[in-house]
Formats: structure tokens, C-alpha cells, sequence
């Protein structure tokens, strides 16, 4: 019998010593959650955007270098009635690439789009350079600021 008292009582004793969390504490935890996700929140919404436009600054540089490859082999670059399709298949109209490379010029066998599904604008001969290619960026029109501004390949 004193083996059972002494059972009860520890088990008592466990059962006082195991506390959980009072309303208090978990309200206290849900408030420095909020105010931790009211600063962080606003920091990474921006992100989107920004590598929306970081990625159409690598994909304006990539299809640079696969215009530059296009002219190593034909002597010039597509003109504007051409356009970026003379990349992906022998151009039809215009003066014919002569030495077009089998496979194209780009890895996809594709033109792609800026990040916001507009195409990118090309033109040649430039008025910047040799050619010019742009982005219109997130409104899809000239001009614009911050995230609406020009992405254009002479600025890079």
C-alpha cells in the first residue's frame, strides 16, 4: 500500500509540474509573429518584380549573343522585317542567310518573351547600335519608370 501512495503522489506531481501554454503566452507569440511578418512581408513582395526585370536583362543578352553568332556566320545581322524568327528558321524574306547554322541560333528553338509575355522589339539596323533590342517592360509601353521602365540592350 505505501508502494501505491507513493505512486499517486508522483503521479500527481507529474501531472501538477506539466503546464502548457496560457492564453496569455500564445497571444503574446501570435502579436511578435505579426509584427515580425508586418516588416519581412513588404521586403519580399518587391522580389517578383525585380527579377522579373533582372530576367529580361539576361534574356535581352542572351539573344545579343545569338544575334552576334548569326552574324559571325552570315555577314549581317536579320533585318527588322525578319526579326528574332531569323534565329530560330532560315529567314524567307529579305537577303537569305547564306551560311544559317543547322539547329538555329537559340537553345529552345524558340524566341522567347519578356517576363510579362510581351515580345522583345527588335530593330536593324539600330538607332543605338548595330541593332536594338528592348523590353517595354511590366506596361508594355515606351517610356515609364521603376518597374514600367524600358529594358533596353544598349544600356547593358
Amino acid at each position: 500500500m505505501k508502494n501505491n501512495s507513493n505512486n499517486q503522489k508522483k503521479n500527481r506531481s507529474i501531472l501538477h509540474n506539466e503546464q502548457g501554454f496560457t492564453l496569455i503566452e500564445l497571444m503574446v507569440v501570435i502579436v511578435i509573429l505579426g509584427i515580425l511578418a508586418g516588416m519581412i512581408v513588404p521586403r519580399i513582395m518587391d522580389r517578383p518584380d525585380e527579377a522579373r526585370r533582372t530576367k529580361a536583362e539576361v534574356d535581352i543578352g542572351a539573344i545579343s549573343q545569338a544575334l552576334k553568332l548569326y552574324k559571325l556566320d552570315n555577314g549581317k545581322y536579320p533585318t527588322t522585317d525578319q526579326g528574332l524568327q531569323a534565329l530560330i528558321e532560315p529567314p524567307s524574306t529579305g537577303k537569305l542567310a547564306k551560311n544559317w547554322r543547322d539547329g538555329g541560333y537559340l537553345d529552345k528553338n524558340a524566341v522567347p518573351t519578356d517576363p510579362w509575355d510581351n515580345d522583345f522589339i527588335y530593330i536593324s539596323p539600330g538607332l543605338h547600335d548595330d541593332f536594338d533590342l528592348m523590353s517595354y517592360g511590366a506596361d508594355n509601353e515606351p517610356g515609364g519608370e521603376g518597374m514600367n521602365a524600358d529594358i533596353n540592350s544598349w544600356d547593358q
